[in-house]
């Protein structure tokens, strides 16, 4: 899956791409509106009265920018970040190891925070509430509890699966907010200040077709700008018109609704094989030789979100929209 161009998990690629372009405050970061008005309250608030913002919650799909939040999150408190990731934390002392290095008013970021094992999380609440920690010194008969005392920091712990986080963790976060999918003018603002930043001149209507194509998301956006890029700069000495932007996403067969060949397929075979539907989801996933949990987890939602694919009790179906999307006659009956 990580081969797709139109995925949103991060790539390796990814990394130093958005290390580069990503914004430092929130006068550059653009979108997310109303959870940038909150976080600012919150963050004036916790400056003037000179103590550490409250631990913070973000979850959302992928590549809407929960990273970059964090690092604007510890730029605006004039503090330090330190981040790790749920998986990273096997086992409690790697997490004591992690605290106990934190200096005064610092902002620790775990992603994927719903991974955290079950002994790690009992170690993080007492840190979260009461910034200490117990640790266990000695076995058997001869073990002892220590309490250490933290500084005070603020967690901020991002997800994409908020459902999976246990109810006391999620109770320990005093701010918890929902990012949420860019609008496509948004979208095109982002395009062209990455495009800035690497050195691109970009026509508006051609960062206009790419925000189109970009599924609401910035790092698919900054993906995409990139491939383009390398496309102009062999056949448009580097310029992007609307008509280069089009021409390569062609070539990357990423179409007007973002879609790419493994969403039509799947389309395809709803409507060539399935008369349309209903289809239930193993049977599609034999017919695609597909995992099921791929076609459900990673491919049915952007589908469904746009309207071209229904789950119903009897299985999936092929709206009237993605017939036309095809190039489709659509009969009723």
């Amino acid at each position: 899956m990580n081969r797709r161009i139109i995925t949103t998990e991060e790539t390796f690629e990814d990394m130093n791409l958005e290390t580069s372009l990503r914004p430092r405050r929130f006068g550059d970061y653009i979108g997310q509106e109303k959870l940038k008005e909150t976080l600012k309250i919150y963050i004036d608030a916790a400056r003037e009265r000179k103590e550490p913002l409250d631990h913070v919650l973000l979850y959302g799909p992928p590549g809407l920018g929960k990273t970059t939040l964090a690092g604007i999150i510890a730029n605006e408190m004039g503090s330090n970040i330190k981040v790790t990731s749920g998986p990273a934390i096997e086992k409690p002392g790697d997490l004591a190891a992690v605290l106990n290095n934190l200096q005064p008013n610092d902002v620790l970021f775990i992603d994927e925070i719903h991974r955290l094992n079950r002994q790690v999380e009992e170690v993080l609440y007492p840190a979260m509430e009461d910034y200490c920690i117990d640790i266990i010194i000695g076995k058997g008969t001869g073990a002892r509890s220590i309490r250490l005392d933290l500084p005070k920091f603020t967690l901020v712990g991002a997800t994409t699966r908020a459902g999976l986080l246990t109810a006391p963790l999620r109770d320990r976060f005093g701010i918890i907010h929902r990012m949420e999918y860019y609008t496509v003018p948004e979208l095109r603002v982002i395009i062209e200040r990455s495009a800035s930043v690497l050195g691109v001149e970009i026509a508006e209507d051609a960062s206009m077709e790419l925000a189109r194509r970009s599924r609401g998301t910035p790092r698919l956006a900054n993906r995409l700008l990139k491939r383009v890029r390398d496309y102009a700069q062999i056949r448009s000495n580097g310029v992007i018109p609307q008509e280069i932007s089009d021409l390569a996403l062609d070539m990357l067969e990423v179409d007007k609704l973002g879609l790419d060949t493994g969403d039509r397929k799947i389309l395809m075979t709803i409507i060539d094989v399935f008369g349309g539907g209903p289809v239930g989801l193993d049977t599609l996933a034999a017919s695609l030789s597909e995992d099921a949990g791929t076609l459900e987890d990673v491919y049915e939602p952007y589908l469904m979100q746009n309207g071209l694919l229904i789950r119903t009790p009897k299985g999936r179906m092929a709206t009237e929209l993605a017939y036309h999307h095809l190039g489709l006659s659509y009969d009723k009956e």
